[in-house]
């Protein structure tokens, strides 16, 4: 029976990965579910906490690969409108990291931060607190 509840772990890991990255889903319901399944706290912590925080990181490093011009011609955002993000951006900077957990908004933000290259380190470092915090909420509001 062990072995299925490291395989409601690592599923936990997987999911919350996945939902960290551009595809949109929330990994809220998994870590619920994995909570009341496998009744191990600490180890849901610990996997959906990890596996959101990785799959932000490689969401940040996505955005470090993009150029202006590619946003410009593909996505069809004006000059414009990327200097006010920019200028956004420059105002919170890596704190924005902190709240790269919110529905809709916390993977385009993350994305952001790597397309306008906000010191590396710091924004990693927020972002594995806010991902943490965000399931600790759970775990604390859940009986």
């Amino acid at each position: 029976m062990e072995w299925l509840q490291s395989l409601g772990l690592l599923g936990l890991f997987i999911g919350s990965f996945l939902a960290a990255t551009v595809i949109p889903f929330s990994s809220d319901i998994l870590f619920v579910g994995a909570l009341a399944t496998t009744k191990r706290t600490a180890a849901c912590l610990i996997a959906a906490t990890l596996g959101s925080w990785m799959g932000s990181i490689i969401t940040y490093e996505m955005g470090r690969l993009g150029k202006w011009e590619w946003i410009e011609k593909w996505l069809k955002i004006s000059p414009d409108k990327l200097e006010k993000q920019h200028k956004f951006v420059v105002k919170y900077g890596v704190w924005l990291a902190l709240v790269a957990w919110l529905p809709f908004v916390g993977d385009v933000m993350v994305l952001g931060l790597g397309f306008y290259r906000t010191q590396r380190l710091w924004t990693y470092l927020l972002l594995l607190i806010g991902k943490f915090l965000r399931y600790l909420f759970w775990v604390l509001i859940i009986p």
